[in-house]
């Protein structure tokens, strides 16, 4: 008997009417608990995976959360077989080949090295049989979805115009924002591979050693004032950081990462917002397995939004867990990197 044949081989099929597009989840839901189970499953984290897919352009982040919740019942009260061939049976031609993406972008290790995983390559293989995927078609679909990872898991500066500069070429230490709004000494040092990342809107600063300091930064127009007066601005910045920026400059490139604190700071900064997310296997530096594999450490991340004269700020600092160290409680690793936030906040001198 297979160790699959409770996916691939049920003679049930569930009853539940499911879209074309709801396929396509559904086979990321099927993937994602065929080796584990429906309470590992990260609700937001897989609906921001699945929001970069073209087919749910037309879906609010939201509305896949729901989809995916969704899904998950159907699983739970009829079985994983039942889901993936309703799944099956409901995928239009034209959207195999983005199920069988969703499979693979699931299954995908978050490692230096990025690739599918040996001891689940023979899941892969059955969904791909079971979809009647060619074997060329298969392999550039992983290609594809790698190529795609690796590139947003660049430092998370995806962007063309991304600049990375030696620290000798800044003779005083000191970071000048383009647009002249701040400038900060530069936190990392030479000797230990600390390098600056900056484009239009963000700078980092990171290490070889795990040190991930950010600074992202948007001019504030008169209208989103306006909003924020009307909304409250805790209101606002629990929407600014935890609704849109975390899911994608986060939640797109570590899938299990999972917000695990939030904070208003009324007396801070004039207001500020707080949020601790954990970032399994989500570190900017790996360690060398006995196989010979790169895996990124597991890491959290403090993120600060705040907003002084004309700009929003997202300041974030990372911890990763080096040597087999493990967390603190969710209220230690909070309070620890907040206070790591606040201090390089306190470095930055705003114009």
């Amino acid at each position: 008997m297979s160790k699959y044949d409770k996916v691939f081989n049920s003679p049930k099929t569930t009853e539940e009417s499911l879209s074309p597009e709801e396929a396509v989840a559904a086979i990321a839901v099927v993937s994602a608990i065929a080796d584990s189970s429906i309470e590992d499953v990260d609700i937001e984290g897989l609906a921001g995976i699945l929001w970069e897919f073209e087919v749910f352009e037309e879906y609010s982040e939201d509305e896949i959360a729901e989809i995916v919740d969704r899904l998950l019942g159907i699983a739970e009260d009829e079985g994983i077989g039942p889901l993936f061939n309703g799944a099956k049976n409901a995928l239009s031609d034209d959207l195999v080949l983005d199920g069988f993406a969703a499979g693979v972008i699931v299954l995908l290790d978050n490692v230096e090295e990025l690739a599918i995983p040996e001891q689940k390559q023979p899941y892969l293989k059955k969904l791909q049989q079971a979809l009647e995927v060619e074997d060329e078609e298969a392999e550039e679909i992983v290609k594809e979805v790698i190529a795609a990872f690796q590139e947003a898991e660049d430092e998370e500066f995806a962007d063309d115009d991304e600049i990375t500069v030696s620290l000798d070429d800044y003779g005083q230490q000191v970071y000048e924002s383009p647009l002249g709004n701040f400038a900060v000494p530069i936190p990392v040092d030479p000797q230990q591979g600390g390098r600056v990342q900056s484009q239009e809107g963000v700078v980092g600063f990171s290490d070889d050693f795990g040190v991930l300091l950010r600074i992202d930064y948007y001019p504030f127009p008169e209208e989103q004032m306006e909003e924020l007066e009307s909304v409250g601005q805790e209101n606002y910045f629990q929407s600014i950081l935890v609704e849109k920026y975390v899911p994608q400059a986060i939640f797109a490139n570590v899938p299990n990462a999972v917000v695990k604190h939030t904070e208003y700071l009324t007396d801070t900064l004039d207001g500020a917002y707080y949020v601790l997310v954990d970032m399994p296997k989500g570190s900017t530096i790996s360690k060398q397995e006995n196989n010979g594999t790169a895996t990124r450490l597991d890491a959290y991340r403090g993120l600060l939004t705040f907003i002084n004269s004309d700009f929003l700020y997202i300041v974030s600092s990372q911890r990763s867990f080096l040597n087999g160290e493990t967390p603190g409680t969710v209220e230690e690793e909070a309070e620890y990197i907040k206070e790591n936030v606040l201090g390089f906040v306190d470095t930055i001198e705003f114009a």
